[in-house]
């Protein structure tokens, strides 16, 4: 499937990217060549595939949840910039409306 310029431009201000010439070229060509082999996997047969997330045979991977003590708020203050009444002080980011 050929993907011209024009579509790349559109796709690119729609996702406010600005590119190049040069760059409207070449992704045109890539994703002409992406579209192109996803046309080539829609010919097989995948009648009874189950549809997987991973091919590794992995069910969960996490270790086990356990309650632990937290680490005391002196410690955890030690090497902050600024504290006040066992809080971290930050700069104010958002303004009064």
């Amino acid at each position: 499937m050929k993907i011209s310029r024009e579509e790349v431009e559109h796709v690119a201000k729609l996702a406010r990217l600005e590119i190049t010439e040069a760059e409207k070229e070449v992704f045109s060509k890539h994703l002409s060549s992406i579209l192109t082999y996803m046309d080539k996997l829609k010919t097989l047969n995948t009648e009874g595939v189950e549809p997987t997330a991973t091919v590794l045979e992995q069910t969960n991977v996490f270790r086990e949840d356990k309650a632990r003590p937290s680490l005391p708020a002196e410690k955890a203050l030690a090497n902050a910039p600024q504290q006040s009444d066992r809080f971290f002080v930050v700069p104010k980011i958002l303004d009064e409306r």
